[in-house]
């Protein structure tokens, strides 16, 4: 049963991800990216990591898809947008999904994939407070570090938002 829902998710999560690249229109192609993330959400989910599918939904799902469907609409791109030449945009298309595909080729070549067995299985390794055990334990430090890597920019993003004395909105 787990096997076909990984075959099913895995299938929807490639087709979803094709199609977010071939889709002309831009708003079709972040209503696919949004389904690309709700098949990787299931994934996660059936990893037994429940914390990490619900972050991702929570998220990309929902909050930066969101945001990318307020930009798209705010822009209004038309297909006339885009002008120049298109066989150079499609051979460097190309030229980078052959390198990103041979860097894939050759790293999965030599790994080794083990099966785990039922002995060594734990049912717990995805919960939060697992994840909380491990990120306060071993990765202190750069938690504390991206904590003020985003404060810092969060005060940042105040001080380019504020209006100075006698600034008009437009």
């Amino acid at each position: 049963m787990v096997l076909n829902l990984f075959y099913f998710l895995s299938f929807l999560a490639i087709l979803s991800a094709i199609m977010v690249v071939v889709s002309k229109n831009p708003i079709h192609s972040v209503l696919y990216l949004i389904l690309t993330f709700f098949t990787l959400s299931g994934h996660y989910f059936t990893l037994n990591a429940q914390f990490i599918g619900v972050v991702n939904l929570i998220v990309y799902a929902g909050a930066i898809m969101v945001l990318f469907l307020f930009t798209i609409m705010f822009l209004n791109l038309k297909d006339d947008a885009f002008t120049g030449s298109r066989v150079w945009f499609n051979l460097s298309a190309v030229l980078l999904v052959l390198v990103f595909a041979g860097i894939l080729v050759v790293k999965i070549i030599p790994a080794q994939i083990g099966v785990a067995s039922e002995m060594e299985f734990n049912s717990q390794i995805g919960m939060v407070e697992n994840l909380g055990t491990t990120l306060f334990q071993h990765f202190l430090v750069p938690f504390e570090l991206v904590s003020v890597l985003f404060l810092s920019a969060m005060v940042g993003a105040v001080m380019l938002g504020r209006r100075e004395k006698g600034e008009k909105n437009f």
